[in-house]
């Protein structure tokens, strides 16, 4: 065998046994990881400079924390969970996410839309997601107080429910520490719906604990 058929003969042998051996193993090959972010205007960089809304600082911070993922921001401003649900399977078969995180919700409590409906969407989306082989992680929402005590608590509760039904991870409040600040109104742009570019790191780290578990 001449010396060169040797090398090549050699590489081939190697490349099978290496093939052999994951397959022996019985564990499938990694999948890369994709976090698809589905949400309305509070990720979609509404009223900010581009580049420093969460989900951008989301990217520095897989970086700085060396995991190998990468971010689709598929947010719309204005969006509903109904909207998001007409979109949701193009958006899987497009980018085959391993993470899809689901921030809708607040446009459709803006809009006074049927409390079960929104739950019915948000469980809707999750199992699609989780059919599709992606872990989902639900970021809640809260309305301010003049829509009543009731409705806010039940508002709330409709992502702990899906959560729990559907054995998602869970963030219950996007705005924790920004729209109940001691002084909330520094938090947010003029519109006092939509938190300025101050409140975004605070908003990621309300997103990155639940996030970073999936990530493992």
């Amino acid at each position: 065998m001449a010396r060169r058929d040797f090398i090549v003969a050699g590489a081939a042998s190697l490349v099978l046994g290496a093939a052999r051996a994951q397959a022996g193993s019985g564990r499938p090959a990694r999948r890369p990881a994709v976090i698809l972010i589905v949400g309305d205007s509070l990720s979609a960089e509404y009223g900010l400079a581009r580049g420093s809304g969460w989900v951008r600082l989301l990217e520095q911070r897989l970086t700085q924390e060396k995991i190998d993922a990468t971010v689709v921001n598929a947010s719309v401003s204005g969006d509903t969970t109904a909207g998001g649900r007409a979109r949701l399977a193009a958006l899987l078969k497009a980018h085959q996410p391993t993470t899809v995180v689901i921030e809708l919700g607040g446009n459709d409590a803006l809009r006074g839309l049927p409390l079960a409906n929104t739950q019915d969407n948000l469980s809707a989306m999750t199992a699609q997601a989780q059919a599709a082989g992606a872990r989902v992680l639900l970021v809640g929402m809260q309305v301010p107080p003049n829509y009543g005590a009731d409705y806010g608590r039940r508002f709330a509760g409709l992502f702990e429910t899906v959560a729990r039904e559907r054995k998602a991870a869970l963030v219950p409040f996007l705005l924790q520490g920004v729209a109940d600040a001691p002084n909330p109104t520094a938090l947010f742009q003029p519109d006092r719906i939509h938190p300025n570019a101050q409140a975004q790191p605070r908003m990621l780290d309300n997103v990155w604990p639940e996030l970073r578990k999936l990530l493992k």
